[in-house]
């Protein structure tokens, strides 16, 4: 069954729709990965959501999903680097979106072996399992991390890779996975590599929910270094060009970036989010949340060429109107976010 659909402004596409698809969700618990869930289900496919088993039975961010949404998904529990419970997930799906991974590059520093076991097994079992199932298309998540700091600006999907932390390095190892699985044994596979996603429910970890909580608590802001250059991409954003790559015809075997296209500092981005909630507070630098100097990331500019000729895909939220959910979600769940110390 086909349908027409135009992507806020893009290009019309003939897609396949996903109301017909039985879909996985691997690392369904995380940021983007619950936000995905919750529009696949308004979507009205069938969703299968992965998450990370442990003792308490948390389904992570997916419990915040609105109850009626919520109860339409099949949950289950297993682990990314268990090549059983990944088989079995993957069983009798169509699309299969992997997102699981670790993520977090601060505590790539202090245990890669970990990054290497999740995010290199964890997606050679998934390939695998697809692979097995013959799955309809499978969607890898890459992230623009694997570029390291900009040769060239914007970056397209032909910039080198360099692996200047364990964690993107570990990425760039996966991203291979996904392609040799492509190459050797035809799997349809489609890579999207985010840019620097941002929203709702994102943990404190990530620059902007972590300023926003320490200008709603504390006195005085501690950061990073604020002279990198990042490219922000609202969540909902990202959800759009990860559903689209799924259902396009056409597009197996390629990477495709989203992001906006649109560049700014750190520093003036945390001066962009005081001035939105109207709060100016002190900047302090602290040590910890500094990268090691040859590891840091100086600019990660989209090109999204490729993602508006072949997705019809482009931002649809402004970075104010991003902002400002963020600050209204970390207002109404400050219990969620430390603001004493660096969440590695």
């Amino acid at each position: 069954m086909k349908d027409r659909i135009l992507n806020r402004g893009g290009s019309d596409h003939t897609i396949m729709k996903i109301s017909d698809k039985k879909v996985l969700v691997t690392g369904a618990g995380g940021f983007i990965g619950s936000h995905l869930c919750e529009e696949l289900v308004k979507s009205e496919a069938r969703v299968r959501a992965m998450v990370r088993y442990n003792s308490s039975e948390s389904h992570g961010l997916l419990e915040g999903l609105p109850r009626e949404l919520y109860n339409r998904l099949e949950i289950v529990s297993g682990d990314i680097r268990d090549i059983d419970s990944v088989t079995k997930a993957v069983s009798g799906c169509d699309i299969v979106f992997h997102l699981a991974a670790l993520i977090g590059i601060p505590y790539s520093y202090h245990a890669p072996k970990s990054y290497v076991d999740t995010n290199v097994v964890g997606t050679l079992n998934v390939m695998q399992a697809c692979r097995q199932e013959s799955v309809e298309r499978v969607i890898h998540t890459s992230t623009s991390e694997v570029y390291g700091t900009a040769m060239y600006i914007p970056i397209d999907e032909h910039h080198p890779l360099q692996g200047q932390s364990p964690y993107s390095a570990s990425k760039i190892a996966a991203d291979k996975i996904a392609e040799s699985y492509y190459l050797s044994f035809n799997l349809p596979v489609v890579t999207i590599r985010p840019f620097n996603c941002y929203g709702p429910r994102q943990s404190s970890r990530a620059f902007i929910p972590a300023m926003v909580s320490q200008l709603l608590s504390e006195s005085v802001i501690k950061c990073g270094y604020l002279a990198p250059q990042r490219d922000y991409t609202f969540v909902k954003d990202t959800v759009a060009g990860f559903i689209a790559a799924a259902l396009v015809p056409g597009i197996e075997g390629m990477t495709i970036n989203v992001g906006t296209g649109k560049k700014i500092s750190m520093g003036d981005l945390l001066q962009r989010i005081m001035s939105r909630m109207d709060l100016m507070k002190q900047i302090l630098p602290e040590e910890s949340r500094l990268r090691p100097p040859k590891s840091e990331v100086m600019a990660l500019i989209c090109d999204n060429t490729r993602a508006r000729a072949f997705l019809g895909w482009e931002p649809g939220y402004t970075l104010d109107q991003g902002l400002d959910e963020v600050v209204s979600f970390v207002k109404s769940n400050s219990n969620r976010y430390k603001t004493d110390h660096f969440v590695v």
